[in-house]
C-alpha cells in the first residue's frame, strides 16, 4: 500500500515559502513536488480555507504563506490538507458473533485507540516554527544561504 504523503508534502512547500518573500505559482509548487498543478491547487485549496496560506490570480499572482509559523501545529496542517485517518488498519467487522473475532476487534480497537492518541498528541506538539528552526539551523551548519538554491 503506498503511504499518503500530503502532509510531509506541505510542509516541504510551507517551509519553502515561509523562507521567501515571493508568491508561488501552482507550476512552480508542482515542479517541486514532482506532481500535477491541479493536484496543487485542490490540496493548496485546503490550507487556503483554514488560514494557512492566500491566493492572488493574474500575473505576479500565486500561493503565499498567510499564517504565524508558531500558531500552527503539523496536526493543523495534516486536517487542513484533508489527511486520511491516521491508521487503515482495522478490523474486519464491527460486530462480529464469533467470540474469537470480538475479543481480537477490542484488543485492535484499543491499541489503535492509544496509538492514534499519541501520535496525535505529537502532531499537535510540533508547530511549523519548530520545523523552521531545525531547518535554519542545518543550513547554518552547512554553510548554505537559508534563500539559496541549496537550501532544500
Amino acid at each position: 500500500m503506498r503511504s499518503d504523503s500530503r502532509l510531509s508534502r506541505m510542509l516541504h512547500v510551507l517551509l519553502h515559502m515561509a523562507r521567501h518573500d515571493q508568491a508561488f505559482t501552482s507550476e512552480q509548487i508542482s515542479r517541486m513536488l514532482n506532481t500535477n498543478p491541479v493536484v496543487v491547487r485542490r490540496t493548496m485549496a485546503g490550507l487556503r480555507k483554514a488560514g494557512y496560506v492566500s491566493s492572488e490570480k493574474g500575473r505576479g499572482g500565486g500561493w503565499r504563506i498567510a499564517c504565524d509559523l508558531n500558531a500552527v501545529t503539523l496536526l493543523d496542517v495534516h486536517r487542513a490538507v484533508g489527511g486520511p485517518q491516521i491508521f487503515a488498519i482495522g478490523n474486519e467487522s464491527a460486530n462480529p458473533e464469533c467470540a474469537v473475532e470480538r475479543v481480537v476487534n477490542a484488543a485492535l480497537d484499543d491499541v489503535l485507540r492509544q496509538a492514534e492518541a499519541l501520535l496525535i498528541e505529537k502532531l499537535r506538539a510540533i508547530a511549523l516554527a519548530d520545523l523552521a528552526h531545525e531547518f535554519d539551523a542545518l543550513c547554518t551548519a552547512a554553510g548554505w544561504s537559508i534563500d539559496g538554491p541549496r537550501a532544500k
